[in-house]
């Protein structure tokens, strides 16, 4: 058995060499259709991973009180979309006074999306994002300081000019072996002064990642103040162990807060961590979905097109089949030699997209700080792919190979 499947893999590799044009061309639709489909399924992976990663920064015992979304209400009475009003600044501020459960609060608020940052003749693009944060802010958001110091409380209150940059910003603005702590830049119409540099954490999902600034949330009030300006708490539990009454503890004191009656739902969001990285990852189902159907109509397209050769195939080589019946091969062994004549097209195209698609995905990932990684299951998936397709699409014409008559096939021009 073993020595008839490798003369029919020798069969099938000198046949492939005799059309050479053809049996690239078929390769490379082979080659799209898998590139697709483990390129864009990695890359996914890729987001996935970059997300989880960010969320684990924070760690698993952090939770966020936020400003809960606008929602639309359709029913026959056509109500208007319910909004709910914006967490202030003095009641963040008074939860985080009157929390003396054992867990650590920040109040923060984010200022702008899109400031520029200037120092002399550098400035950043119009694409960084400004933070209002107290001193905190740092341990319950997972960041860590490359160089400098964080905001004392003196300097809070105070609000005064002082800035921390993220990773990417003060990389766009001093040479690299410049220092940028000590250094006065302008963000806006303001001057700041650098006290500090965060390490890179990844621009993951828009989550602030290094393309950001931090400065005194009063600071922020300011300079950035705007009407329903809204402030978010984060809190991160000192025991792991005791996040979930932290959790009912944070939500029964901002309900009282608020001044929300006991029969009504809370007007604000209580979203942990793990639960917001989840909710995330379930929102790239419909991504992945998508990325399948495309993939799977693309090898649709492959197959059919390998098909399509292989029944050429077939009647180009009516002679060469009808020696090999005439010199005793079976029906079977005529099959086996154009499935896995097809199988082989299928797998050698199969292994460049395998390779164009994990160079996809890790282009993909190295944008989002993941590192290089190799999708091991995309891979096995893809391999498993090629050989189904080749087997589906050869089907036909090998049974229409094994059925043809020895002696019509010898007489065959």
């Amino acid at each position: 058995m073993a020595l008839l499947l490798k003369e029919n893999t020798t069969i099938a590799l000198e046949a492939i060499r005799s059309n050479k044009l053809r049996a690239i061309i078929t390769m490379l639709i082979i080659a799209i259709g898998i590139m697709a489909l483990v390129g864009i399924l990695s890359a996914i992976d890729a987001i996935k991973s970059s997300i989880n990663n960010n969320f684990t920064e924070m760690g698993a015992n952090t939770f966020t009180i936020r400003n809960k979304e606008t929602t639309m209400r359709v029913g026959r009475h056509g109500k208007r979309p319910k909004a709910f009003k914006s967490i202030t600044f003095k009641e963040a501020m008074r939860f985080k006074e009157e929390f003396d459960f054992p867990c650590v609060a920040s109040v923060s608020t984010l200022a702008s999306w899109s400031a520029r940052l200037k120092f002399g003749s550098k400035k950043t693009n119009p694409n960084i994002q400004v933070f209002g944060t107290d001193e905190n802010y740092l341990e319950t958001s997972g960041y860590e300081l490359l160089e400098g110091r964080n905001f004392t409380v003196p300097e809070i209150l105070s609000g005064n000019n002082l800035v921390i940059l993220g990773n990417d910003v003060a990389y766009s603005l001093f040479p690299k072996n410049a220092k940028a702590v000590d250094k006065i830049i302008s963000i806006g119409g303001a001057k700041y002064k650098v006290i500090g540099v965060l390490k890179t954490k990844g621009n993951s999902m828009g989550f602030g990642g290094d393309k950001i600034c931090i400065i005194p949330i009063l600071n922020a009030r300011q300079y950035f103040g705007k009407p329903g300006m809204s402030f978010t708490l984060n809190i991160i539990s000192k025991f792991p162990w005791l996040m979930d009454i932290a959790v009912g503890e944070a939500t029964g004191l901002f309900r009282k807060i608020r001044k929300i009656n006991a029969k009504e739902d809370e007007d604000f969001d209580v979203v942990k961590s793990d639960s917001l990285a989840t909710m995330l990852i379930g929102n790239l189902a419909t991504v992945t979905l998508g990325a399948t159907i495309i993939g799977i109509i693309t090898l649709l397209g492959a197959a059919i097109g390998l098909m399509n050769i292989m029944l050429v195939s077939v009647t180009e080589r009516t002679r060469e089949i009808g020696i090999r019946k005439a010199l005793g091969a079976t029906q079977q062994a005529i099959k086996n030699q154009f499935l896995i004549e097809s199988v082989v097209i299928c797998v050698m195209g199969g292994l460049i997209g395998i390779v164009l698609g994990i160079i996809i995905g890790n282009l993909i990932g190295m944008g989002l700080d993941t590192g290089f990684f190799v999708p091991w299951f995309w891979i096995f998936m893809g391999t498993l792919i090629c050989i189904v397709v080749g087997l589906v699409s050869g089907f036909l014409p090998a049974k229409r190979a094994s059925k043809l008559d020895p002696i019509e096939s010898l007489r065959f021009e």
